[in-house]
Formats: structure tokens, sequence, C-alpha cells
């Protein structure tokens, strides 16, 4: 084991959702370097990791394929993955049940843990606009990925001014009641059926609310957990020695942990189909490469 493997924070069970790789607000560098910290023996990508909605502007920095190439390296390496798809990469709904090597492909997980009968999936099935008008719900990823675009400008000024960044959509959905009352009812939903199903515990992204509690109503209570996103929050959910904890990213705890490969030039990318292809190449490198 070289020194940098020994440094590595360990990690029974970590969670990631809502990457939304592919996207302008897609803190990727920051998740490469969470990723590059700690060393886990199961990994649950919870859905929209890879943005393919927004795909189609083929804005793919390096980045972005290092958090791919992150994913591959520890499959590769033995880390049980199971990558849960939601609806931004549904897409890859064509390969459930897909194994290649230690990553498989599902749409749902059960897993005991501790005793504990535990449910994860990324929970677009709840959203009422995706199951009924998905062009609707398209249109508000454009309009919301237009206002993470704004939003950096804004912190690159707000930066030069030597000023506090901010989070326009964080605090949009903070202060609008519809939107409060949609996490409402979302987590509400979650905890109900997981309570109906006999589940101690229920995971899910798809909201980009990271959140740890527990819900009750007159037929039981559940722990209800969100692993929040890598755009607005920067959270991850971690699962060690029995105990859960929500992780949160903070620059601060990192000044020493930039990679020498993640400069800023974009690798240029046509199509979802280049993409699948070029990630598929890298994980049969990878597989060779740990055999």
């Amino acid at each position: 084991m070289n020194h940098k493997e020994e440094k590595k924070r360990r990690v029974d069970l970590v969670v990631i959702s809502d990457v939304h790789l592919g996207t302008y607000g897609c803190h990727a560098k920051e998740l490469v370097r969470y990723m590059k910290s700690i060393k886990p023996k199961k990994v649950i990508l919870n859905g929209d990791i890879i943005d393919i909605w927004q795909f189609s502007k083929s804005y793919w920095p390096k980045s972005h394929m290092q958090v791919i190439r992150q994913i591959i390296k520890w499959a590769s390496k033995g880390t049980e993955v199971h990558y849960l798809t939601g609806n931004h990469d549904e897409m890859l709904r064509r390969f459930v049940g897909l194994e290649l090597g230690s990553l498989k492909i599902a749409n749902k997980l059960i897993l005991e843990l501790n005793g504990r009968k535990a449910w994860f999936f990324h929970g677009d099935v709840f959203d009422i606009t995706m199951q009924h008008a998905k062009w609707l719900t398209r249109i508000g990823s454009v309009g919301y990925d237009l206002l993470i675009y704004l939003n950096a400008f804004c912190n690159w000024a707000l930066t030069r001014l030597g000023r506090e960044k901010i989070s326009l959509s964080k605090k949009i959905k903070n202060s609008v009641k519809q939107a409060v009352k949609f996490i409402n009812n979302f987590e509400d939903t979650a905890a109900e059926i997981a309570i109906e199903n006999g589940y101690d515990l229920v995971v899910c992204g798809h909201i980009h609310h990271p959140e740890m509690k527990t819900i009750a109503n007159d037929s039981g209570s559940v722990s209800y957990m969100n692993s929040g996103d890598w755009v607005e929050n920067l959270t991850a959910l971690e699962y060690h020695k029995g105990q859960w904890t929500l992780f949160r990213y903070r620059e601060h705890d990192f000044n020493d942990e930039e990679p020498d490969d993640l400069q800023d030039d974009r690798l240029a990318i046509a199509n979802q189909n280049e993409l699948f292809n070029m990630m598929m190449t890298e994980m049969s490198i990878e597989m060779k490469t740990n055999r």
C-alpha cells in the first residue's frame, strides 16, 4: 500500500447523487478531490450522475471525465459500485441488470446494514411532472442550468470584490413556498412507502436537499436520508462502523488535494454514444490493468 492510499479515510459505504456531469453547475473538481480522499468498501451512485438531458451542448471538461475514471477505478479494484439510475441519466435504464466487474446498474437497491433494512433509490418516481409531462420538466431543467450559469458569474464577481459566494438556486428554493412544500411532500411520500414496506431506512436523491431525520406517521417511523447533490450543496452520505453522517465539502479541507490532471481544457465529445463508448473503453483498460 502506497503513502497516498494510507492517507485516505476509510468508509464502509458512501452515497453520492445528483452530480449532473456535463452541465455548467457541476462541481466536478470538488467531487474528484472528495472521491480521492476516501477509501470506500461500497459505493452507491444514486442517480443523475451524468446529465444526459443537457449533454447536447457537448460541455465536458477533463474534471468531469476524471469523476468517471475514479468510479471505474473503484470498480476495477474490487470496490462494490451500484449505479442506480435517475431521470437525468434514464438512458442507462436500458442497461439495468448489467454487471461489469464490481459495477452494477439497477433502479433500486435493498441492503441490510447492522440489522436494519435500507432502501436506496433516486426518487424521481414521486415527481408528478416527471411522470406526466417530461417536456415541462426538461424546460425547467434548462432554466435551472441557466440560473446555475448566472450564479457562477455572480460568484466570480463576488470573489473579485472579496465577498462570500452565494447560491441563487438555494435561496430561491428556500424562499418559495411551493418549493418547500414539494420537498416536504417528497420526504413524506418516501417515508410513507418505506414504512408500508417494512424498511427501517430510505435513502433518496433527486430533490437536491441533503437531509437526515426520522419521519413518523400513524403506521410507524423510518429514518429518511437524502444525499443532496454536487451542484448546490456538495454533499454525500457516509456510513461507517454502524453510524451515518452527512458529509459537506469545505474548500479549506482540501487545499492540498488538487489532482494534477484537473485542467480546465475541455474534451471534445460529439454525442451521448461517443461518451458511452469512451466510458466502456476506460472500463476495459482499467479492468485489464488491474487483473
